[in-house]
């Protein structure tokens, strides 16, 4: 058995089960990735792939725990890359990092012009995309981090670190008949009276919607929900044509800039929030990541996040 054999096995569960998928990702032919497959489980005497014909349907039950021990060994290949760079390039490479376009919008202009001042050779990509998809970025290694509020805790094989909390804004024009409330009103304001307009706010994969969604539905409450989008500069413009009720992150609404828009709290209606940053178990990270995550929010010191990236993955248990 070989590290290119492992390679083929992962890239085909990757590719969900499409060999001629996972030979187009690794640059070789499907039937090479095929025959190198099929070596591979005569070596081992056991079957990975489920099939059906010659279609892969899935894994067999040996095949999962084949896919572990392959997860891990590739892990730590590519550890013993990273390490190496590491301390032959300490200061150069390249970073990319998962995020939504809130926090590409919002968060990271605060940070990056601070870490590109002293990290000037590594080159920095943003990964933008819905948590579900940074999530499966980071766990295949085509990101470091990813920072988004949904998701990533709950991601298995992820460890996910608190950088900050927030809570939703309302965003009005300045003639809406919700800026003439007192800002006692405003801070009291009701889901019934939120309801009796229509709203337009984030995509259900987005920054808290399951939050707004959840708390319209505990009070017996159907919101007129005329758009849905993936970011707040789009929500905030329909908003300012008068399509209705913008609903977004705080971070995202700044009188200074958003002149045309009036800002009411929403807190009390939809909750506190966390946004994370998050990276994959058990990887090593080089310097300049740490560095990073520190960046984001100071209590995420090297050694914090060390401890946390070793700490063996929780243990799900059936329930009896």
């Amino acid at each position: 058995m070989n590290l290119q054999q492992f390679r083929f096995v992962r890239e085909t569960i990757r590719r969900n089960f499409n060999l001629t998928e996972a030979a187009r990702s690794l640059y070789t032919s499907q039937p090479g990735v095929s025959k190198a497959i099929i070596e591979f489980e005569d070596e081992l005497g056991v079957r990975i792939f489920e099939r059906h014909g010659k279609r892969l349907k899935g894994l067999t039950k040996p095949g999962q725990a084949v896919s572990v021990v392959i997860d891990r060994i590739m892990r730590e290949v590519d550890n013993l890359k990273k390490v190496s760079d590491e301390f032959a390039q300490r200061d150069e490479g390249a970073l990319v990092i998962a995020c939504t376009h809130t926090q590409a919008r919002y968060l990271l202009p605060r940070v990056i012009p601070a870490f590109r001042a002293r990290f000037p050779k590594v080159h920095v990509s943003l990964a933008e995309g819905n948590p579900e998809h940074l999530a499966k970025l980071v766990l295949h290694e085509q990101a470091d981090l990813a920072i988004a509020t949904e998701t990533l805790a709950r991601t298995p094989g992820l460890v996910a670190l608190p950088v900050y909390a927030w809570e939703h804004t309302l965003v009005v024009p300045p003639d809406h008949p919700l800026t003439e409330l007192t800002s006692s009103a405003a801070r009291n304001l009701s889901l019934e009276h939120l309801a009796r307009y229509p709203i337009v706010t984030y995509d259900r994969a987005f920054s808290g919607r399951c939050a707004i969604d959840a708390a319209f539905e505990q009070a017996g409450i159907e919101p007129d929900i005329v758009l849905e989008a993936i970011d707040a500069d789009v929500i905030k413009t329909y908003a300012d044509i008068g399509l209705g009720i913008g609903i977004i992150a705080g971070m995202a609404f700044d009188p200074r800039r958003d002149k045309g828009l009036v800002g009411l709290p929403a807190g009390h209606l939809f909750g506190r929030h966390t946004t994370s940053v998050a990276i994959k178990r058990g990887v090593f990270l080089r310097d300049f990541v740490y560095v990073l995550m520190e960046m984001l929010a100071p209590e995420l010191s090297r050694d914090v996040v060390a401890e946390a990236v070793a700490q063996p993955a929780p243990v799900v248990r059936d329930a009896a």
